[in-house]
């Protein structure tokens, strides 16, 4: 329940780069099931760099993060325990997650961006499959993707938590 977000981190969104993110508008948005059901929660804070050309996605890369004190699951306990336990989020300890390419491909499907997610000091290899809708100088990246939480140092292992992070991205942008 208290992951991700990674994600996101996970994490198409954008301050520079030749795509601006509406950081307002972006949603960064988690579920993990929890002992009662499950638990979905969002990140804000999202800051990016964003260079992406829908005609040669493999000279591309993005680079972003996320405060992980912007936690909210609508549970302001659950809210603090994330933050402030060290078993999960820790946020004095480690105030960001964040995510950079280290390459970009086209798919089937869309696109996929490989590259480094680093939550709690841990870095792990991670793709983020996304798709970009775009009309001139604005568009819109749309991420869907999963990680897991043990492999991050987050919660305790087994439990009644669940191990899977579910993670969307919706980020809106501008030239």
């Amino acid at each position: 329940m208290k992951l991700v977000f990674f994600i996101a981190m996970s994490l198409m969104v954008g301050l520079t780069g030749n795509w601006n993110a509406d950081t307002a508008a972006a949603k960064i948005t988690f579920s993990i099931k929890g002992p009662f059901g499950t638990v979905n929660g969002n990140f804000s804070s999202l800051k990016a760099d964003i260079q992406f050309d829908e005609k040669n996605p493999g000279a591309g890369s993005i680079s972003a993060s996320v405060e992980t004190k912007t936690v909210s699951t609508g549970v302001g306990l659950r809210n603090h325990d994330l933050t402030h336990k060290e078993e999960w989020f820790n946020s004095d300890k480690y105030p960001q997650m964040s995510f950079h390419s280290k390459k970009i491909e086209k798919t089937d499907k869309g696109y996929t961006a490989l590259g480094d997610l680093t939550i709690k000091g841990v870095t792990k290899p991670a793709e983020i499959p996304f798709t970009f809708s775009g009309n001139g100088n604005s568009g819109v990246f749309k991420g869907h993707f999963t990680i897991k939480r043990e492999d991050f140092n987050v919660g305790k292992p087994g439990g009644s938590v669940g191990s899977t992070v579910t993670v969307d991205l919706v980020v809106p942008v501008k030239k």
